[in-house]
């Protein structure tokens, strides 16, 4: 590999993805083959798991485009493509001065992130999973564990 010019720019999540997949890091999954360090196993799960898994470089190049009219700084297009925020309070942070510089168009803008770059993949809510079960359970006891309850019976 040939550096052409070092430090060139911040990179998105997605450029950074790329690179580790050129690198093998998809296609080792015991993670002993690919010539890879165990941190960047780490970034690269955690981009398989984000919104970076699903774009591609021409999501990117047509959200730049549609962009420009916001007159953003490229730090605030950046965090936009990375985060891939879909609401007002999401994108506030992001962008400085966000009320006084794109005032009513944050919802046009916040349209525009979800059209042309892709969602995340989804990701299984823990919360709709939980049972409420709290039958026969008094304050201050902890719930008997099914080998408990197997045993009593006996």
């Amino acid at each position: 590999m040939k550096i052409k010019k070092a430090n060139a720019g911040a990179l998105t999540n997605f450029e950074v993805l790329d690179f580790l997949r050129s690198r093998g890091a998809a296609k080792d999954p015991t993670r002993v083959i690919a010539h890879i360090a165990a941190s960047e196993f780490k970034v690269y799960d955690y981009l398989v798991d984000s919104a970076a898994c699903n774009q591609t470089r021409e999501h990117i190049n047509e959200f730049l485009k549609k962009c420009q009219k916001y007159d953003l700084a490229k730090a605030e297009i950046l965090n936009i493509i990375n985060v891939r925020p879909s609401s007002p309070v999401e994108i506030d942070p992001i962008i400085e001065e966000c009320e006084k510089r794109i005032g009513e168009g944050i919802e046009e803008l916040i349209e525009l992130v979800e059209t042309v770059l892709p969602a995340p993949p989804t990701q299984p809510n823990t919360e709709d999973e939980v049972v409420d079960d709290d039958e026969g359970i008094v304050d201050g006891e902890q719930p008997s564990t099914a080998t408990e309850e197997m045993e009593t019976e006996n």
